[in-house]
């Protein structure tokens, strides 16, 4: 964080009155003392050391310590006193212990995910090029694996990737027999809890048609998103008196994919809120944990008068490579063109608690696009979609009779029975667990199950 705006907090000064006197103007990397809000120079009051006793508190209450410049100067009979400070290179800088970030004219405390994002991309990281922890090289695919690496010689013949631990290799994904968190989200083997994405079809805002629920590698996921979308989208058929009649789907296939791209791409993982899509019959609701990087407005999202600084670097180096996205940066604009182009409304970006929120209307919204209430939306959402998804899942379905046909049963046993791998049946009994349809009672040996609903 600029040191001028921790500074514009007016908490590193013991000299209360002078902060609320209407005296304190920042310019750039500089905070002028004796200035008003509207450049008016209206002088301070200062003593033998007061200056000294500011700088000494500014170093002694930030960490790393920042020691500016202190200049005083008289004007017209009147003193003000500039203190100036370079950029730090590591961010963020702590102030009493807290973390801040600047937003519009107020200073907000950061959160410990904000704050370890900040400091990964000063150093020129990111997440995803973290060990995961308690995972190697025998969690992940090589089929999965094996696939991309063609993909991407397809695109770049000349890339000359000769083995999987090559490719692993030179994309920084491996450490010996450790993997990354980008290598682990991009190739595992079973299902997980870090990327599961909610996807439902509503009749209207509370009845629930189908619902889905993913929790597979990202790649796959980016498929998975798009079929259940297309499945539950309409599709017209315009008779042009050609041999061949035109179809138009009800949003244009292109820009929905840019955005799930977008929405799997560049999701916060460190989470623990799932992503969600909720198609309804005149639009689509996209909801991903996180906000936009780097204080980046919507404003400045819409206009793409921004500098695009990737989530997940390794994440999105590989969908680069792989041809899911074109360049860093471009993907909104390429949604807002494409949707101009469709002659649909312009989709909207919403900052809401928890995420970002993307939602696409359709031509019969064109003439007058309905207001929903995103926020109560989602908490509800939250709340019952995970829950209702369980009913309707077949082998959540078969791992409940057979609970519910044997109480003793193990996990291994349902693993043989079902046909999934172990990791992916604890997955999904932990799910049941939260959604409150089963419960264990008693430890891993000598415990039982009990179903509470079917």
């Amino acid at each position: 964080m600029i040191l001028h705006k921790i500074l514009a907090s007016a908490r590193l000064f013991t000299a209360d009155k002078l902060l609320t006197m209407n005296v304190l103007r920042v310019f750039q990397q500089a905070l002028f003392i004796g200035v008003n809000d509207k450049g008016r120079v209206m002088g301070t009051e200062i003593g033998k050391e007061t200056v000294q006793q500011w700088i000494n508190e500014i170093k002694v209450k930030t960490e790393p310590s920042i020691i500016p410049d202190a200049e005083v100067i008289e004007d017209k009979g009147k003193t003000i006193v500039v203190l100036s400070v370079s950029e730090y290179p590591i961010k963020p800088v702590s102030v009493k212990g807290r973390y801040y970030k600047r937003i519009g004219n107020a200073n907000h405390l950061m959160s410990a995910a904000e704050v370890a994002n900040s400091h990964l991309q000063t150093v020129n990281s990111s997440w995803d090029f973290y060990l995961r922890p308690q995972k190697s090289i025998k969690d992940i695919s090589f089929e999965k694996l094996q696939k991309v690496i063609d993909t991407i010689t397809r695109r770049k013949p000349d890339n000359n990737i000769s083995s999987v631990q090559e490719f692993l290799l030179k994309n920084e994904l491996v450490k010996g027999d450790l993997i990354t968190n980008a290598c682990y989200l991009l190739f595992c083997k079973d299902e997980n809890l870090y990327t599961t994405i909610q996807m439902g079809h509503f009749t209207s805002e509370t009845i629930i048609k189908d619902d889905v629920s993913s929790s597979n590698d990202i790649l796959s996921q980016i498929d998975e998103v798009m079929s259940f979308v297309i499945k539950h989208i309409n599709k017209e058929i315009i008779i042009s008196g050609r041999a061949e009649n035109t179809e138009r789907w009800q949003y244009p296939i292109e820009g929905i994919r840019e955005i799930v791209l977008n929405m799997i791409i560049h999701r916060d993982y460190t989470s623990s809120v799932d992503s969600i899509v909720k198609v309804f019959p005149d639009h689509i609701l996209f909801f991903n944990p996180g906000s936009l990087p780097n204080n980046i407005t919507i404003e400045q999202l819409l206009s793409n008068t921004y500098v695009s600084t990737p989530r997940n670097r390794q994440i999105a180096k590989i969908a680069k490579e792989m041809g899911l996205i074109e360049k860093y940066g471009s993907g909104i604009k390429r949604v807002l063109d494409i949707f101009k182009d469709y002659k649909l409304p312009q989709p909207k970006f919403e900052l809401i608690p928890g995420g970002f929120a993307v939602t696409v209307f359709s031509e019969t919204r064109a003439n007058g696009i309905k207001k929903t209430d995103l926020k109560t939306d989602l908490k509800t959402d939250l709340k019952t979609d995970l829950k209702t998804d369980l009913k309707t899942d077949v082998i959540d379905k078969q791992i409940i009779s057979l609970i519910a046909n044997d109480k003793s049963i193990s996990i291994p046993e349902i693993s043989r029975k079902t046909g999934k791998g172990v990791t992916a049946i604890k997955v999904r009994l932990m799910k049941l667990k939260k959604a409150g349809v089963i419960r264990r009672i008693g430890p891993a040996k000598g415990g039982h199950w009990v179903v509470i609903s079917n």
